[in-house]
């Protein structure tokens, strides 16, 4: 993990596989801030949505138990998320770096949609 000292706090940058070692440890709350359109097509299983659209700080639980790591498309809005929780005076928080697209390219399972059946199914990138 990489770390970004701000004038506001603390930003932590995860990798893909880094993330998913400290789920699988049920260590963090991994957070989508993608639409809900992109959440229905394909997600990490566990993921919670709160989309950037409509996401306010403030409204962010503490991270007394399990750190906070964010996510998007590609990295670029979980960024601005975890800015916005540093600029609410949350002085550390995480996201992923390259987003849902490095979480794929490093062959991590999720569940996408089968496009036969519309169903939802686990995916992974097959080396």
């Amino acid at each position: 993990m990489k770390t970004e000292e701000t004038n506001k706090g603390t930003l932590e940058n995860w990798t893909p596989k880094e993330v998913a070692e400290a789920f699988e440890r049920d260590e963090i709350v991994l957070i989508d801030v993608r639409t809900p359109q992109e959440y229905s097509f394909e997600r990490i299983d566990g993921a919670l949505l709160a989309p950037m659209q409509a996401f306010q700080a403030v409204h962010m639980p503490g991270q007394g138990e399990k750190r906070i790591v964010f996510h998007c498309g590609s990295g670029v809005r979980s960024k601005k998320v975890a800015e916005m929780c540093l600029n609410a005076g949350i002085d550390r928080i995480a996201h992923m770096e390259g987003g849902f697209g490095a979480w794929k390219e490093a062959g991590l399972t999720y569940t996408g949609t089968d496009m036969t059946t519309g169903a939802p199914k686990h995916m992974k990138k097959s080396g």
